[in-house]
């Protein structure tokens, strides 16, 4: 395990609206998460699991504490910084938010425009390759209408995946599935980001899929409490 972590967070803390409407929501998060390892974050709704994802994912503004992923402090950081963090982040939302006009290779290709110095036949090419990974290489030109549930959530994967990132950051990602594919789905995200060296964190309340983690973290009222590492 590489001793550089791709994320790092410093007391941490977060709160929404201001004056009397101020409600904290994240309080001194400290947090580091390694490449290759998977992370699962649990806890009830309205513990900060979510607004913690989105500031890893530089979709927030830190305003309190250091976050530094890939080596890049987002306390402070300008647009065109958390812009370039961002686009070595894969993101899987519960919502799988594909575009309903395109194709499932298209839908894919999208994360990959982000990329200008690849030309548009390997992103072509690495949108299909991804595709069949995830077990849809027959499925490459239909529109999410076509697809089901699992079949959408798949192409979300592979979406996120394409630009090979070295974080993946999943809310959600089986919620909406039954446990046939939602065990599917994360054996994909383990097996492609092992092979790519990805560290991830996935926000679940789904227990089927605990196991899969090296490490769950639960998070109680904007405070983490535990952290059980569960493979040595």
């Amino acid at each position: 395990m590489s001793t550089e972590p791709i994320v790092s967070v410093r007391d941490l803390n977060h709160a929404f609206g201001k004056g009397e409407l101020r409600k904290p929501v994240l309080y001194d998060v400290t947090l580091d998460i390694y490449p290759g390892e998977i992370v699962i974050l649990t806890g009830p709704s309205g513990s900060g699991k979510t607004t913690l994802l989105t500031l890893i994912g530089a979709l927030r503004s830190v305003q309190q504490g250091s976050l530094k992923v890939l080596t890049q402090e987002l306390n402070g950081a300008n647009k065109k910084q958390l812009v370039q963090v961002r686009s070595k982040i894969g993101f899987i939302f519960q919502a799988h938010n594909l575009l309903e006009c395109l194709t499932a290779r298209q839908n894919v290709g999208m994360s990959l425009r982000l990329h200008h110095h690849i030309p548009f036949e390997e992103r072509t090419t690495r949108s299909m390759a991804i595709l069949e990974a995830v077990g849809l290489g027959d499925r490459v030109n239909y529109y999410p209408d076509n697809l089901s549930g699992g079949q959408k959530q798949r192409v979300a994967i592979a979406r996120a995946l394409v630009s090979e990132p070295s974080l993946l950051l999943a809310d959600e990602p089986t919620a909406a599935l039954d446990s046939k594919s939602g065990r599917d789905v994360v054996e994909i995200m383990q097996q492609l980001a092992q092979e790519q060296g990805c560290a991830i964190l996935l926000v679940t309340h789904d227990n089927r899929i605990l196991d899969i983690a090296d490490r769950i973290l639960h998070m109680e009222d904007g405070r983490l409490a535990t952290d059980t590492a569960l493979h040595s």
